[in-house]
């Protein structure tokens, strides 16, 4: 009998745009596409930590630029992303949370939250499928969600709410444009140590739950997530989409 192969994880002569690329989970995303050979343009609002970053990667050898961009400017993002050749791999880790018991949530925090984790997600998410089309081409759009897009959680009714929107927008989407090879999935982690869960990690009764919660016993490291979103940009992923990929330590399997 021939042999198979496993499918390559290699993204060499691929452009990948990751939104949300100057800290944390987005900056690890970032690192291991180009650890796989894309081409990676870094978007984010704050210019200095995108130019910091894309100087480490490329004294690493690998492919980096920068985009600052607001991508809850909308007209903006369609701009930016109409005047460049299509991006094969989108990678969308930016977001908001403003954590508040439900009875005490605020049309503010409502508005601002929902703006960027669902209304920004969609449009640039469709930005980018329109240049795909566009160009015939096929492509693999990931974004981040978080494990809240699947159970609740104290504190986080309107976060918890967007992620699961983000959930139900890339099912939808992936039925439509599964024709054209373009996937559309999501990764959702559990509670990962960057300098946006700091403040959470340092609340001891926040800390109880989340330790109550995680059956592996540890919290999540961004390099939980590096070779979950290898995985989904390449082809080793080709028959995977509409789906989730649950980073959680265990925490909702029960």
């Amino acid at each position: 009998m021939t042999l198979p192969r496993t499918p390559s994880f290699r993204l060499d002569g691929r452009r990948a745009l990751v939104a949300g690329a100057s800290s944390g989970i987005g900056a690890a995303c970032a690192v291991a596409l180009a650890e796989q050979g894309a081409q990676v343009t870094l978007c984010a609002r704050r210019e200095p930590e995108l130019t910091s970053l894309a100087e480490e990667m490329q004294a690493e050898g690998w492919q980096a630029d920068i985009l600052p961009l607001d991508i809850t400017d909308l007209a903006a993002t369609e701009a930016a992303i109409s005047a460049r050749p299509a991006f094969d791999v989108l990678v969308n880790s930016a977001g908001l949370a403003r954590h508040s018991p439900a009875i005490n949530t605020t049309a503010e925090d409502y508005d601002a939250v929902t703006n960027l984790n669902v209304r920004a997600a969609y449009f640039l998410t469709r930005s980018v499928a329109r240049r795909l089309l566009a160009e015939g081409k096929p492509g693999s759009l990931i974004n981040i969600t978080s494990q809240m897009a699947h159970v609740g959680g104290i504190d986080r009714a309107v976060y918890s709410a967007t992620k699961h929107a983000v959930e139900g927008m890339t099912k939808s989407m992936a039925i439509e444009w599964g024709p054209h090879g373009i996937r559309v999935n999501t990764i959702a982690p559990t509670f990962i140590r960057t300098a946006l869960t700091a403040a959470t990690f340092a609340n001891p009764e926040r800390a109880a739950w989340i330790a109550s919660k995680i059956k592996l016993d540890r919290v999540g490291e961004v390099t939980d997530i590096m070779g979950a979103v290898a995985f989904l940009a390449s082809d080793a992923a080709a028959l995977v989409t509409g789906t989730s990929l649950i980073v959680d330590g265990g925490w909702t399997a029960d």
